[in-house]
């Protein structure tokens, strides 16, 4: 019993002393996958300080909203391709449609783009409100999404109701629908809004030659004049091609408008760190 004991004690105190031991040993003798252990130990420490102390990068791409006061507004084109009939106004086959597209061209070209979440005119439908105060429906919303968000641009998408006579331009054989701008100038900083106007403008003129139509000024008795366009400068109103423009030519449209504001948004970026180096 007493043999029995010594060895017991025996035993413990070898592994007591057994990790003692080996601190003290020479690195060649060293259990191979002791010192591995310790190493990727080491490593993984270091991974975790490197992901805690890198500074996050801010996001620096530049933001561009859409929104549509007048969601429906369609083309003949595509509503006559979609169920056989022609109109100006539908439910799928409308501006909203063209400005998804829009939407994803602008992602593509770098930028970060998004639509205001709502459906203007099913509002105004419900409530009764005439179609020309659709700008004063939407108003609330547009405001409360640019006070959230700085946006570096904020185009409000419609399609114009003239005939394909004057919004269709034929450039190196392919057709586009060309876009005009409208301006309301019945509030003090529309100077500034025509800034931004005249750089998409000159951009996509850079791009087709001729895509583009004339600015169309508004203001004084019987217009809007105003247009949401007074919420902050960088609100511009487009008119995408017209009533008689199709799918194709209004897609086309759509990859010039988003390169052309990718390139804008690109001199921006490099014009401030220039500034800033100087």
């Amino acid at each position: 019993m007493k043999k029995s004991l010594q060895v017991w004690i025996a035993a413990i105190v070898t592994l007591f002393l057994f990790p003692i031991v080996m601190q003290f040993l020479p690195e060649g003798t060293s259990v191979a996958s002791t010192k591995i252990m310790k190493d990727n130990a080491f490593i993984v420490y270091a991974s975790n300080v490197m992901e805690e102390t890198e500074p996050v990068k801010e996001d620096t791409k530049a933001k561009v909203l859409l929104y549509f006061t007048h969601s429906h507004e369609a083309y003949e084109p595509m509503t006559k391709a979609a169920d056989g009939k022609v109109a100006t106004n539908h439910q799928t086959e409308n501006i909203m449609k063209l400005g998804e597209k829009l939407k994803s061209q602008l992602i593509i070209n770098g930028i970060d783009a998004s639509t205001l979440d709502i459906d203007n005119s099913k509002e105004i439908r419900k409530k009764g409100i005439h179609y020309s105060k659709s700008y004063a429906e939407i108003r609330p919303h547009v405001k409360k999404a640019i006070s959230e968000q700085p946006y570096d641009l904020v185009i409000d998408v419609h399609r114009d109701a003239v005939g394909p006579e004057k919004t269709t331009i034929v450039h190196e054989g392919e057709r586009y629908a060309k876009v005009a701008f409208v301006l309301g100038t019945d509030h003090p900083q529309y100077k500034q809004n025509m800034q931004n106007v005249l750089l998409v403008k000159r951009g996509m003129e850079n791009l087709v030659p001729g895509i583009t139509r004339n600015i169309i000024q508004k203001g004084g008795p019987g217009v809007d004049g105003k247009y949401n366009q007074d919420l902050d400068p960088s609100v511009i109103l487009i008119e995408l091609g017209g009533i008689g423009n199709t799918e194709d030519e209004l897609n086309r449209t759509i990859a010039i408008i988003a390169e052309a504001i990718a390139q804008i948004m690109a001199a921006k970026e490099e014009e401030t760190i220039s500034e800033g180096a100087a």
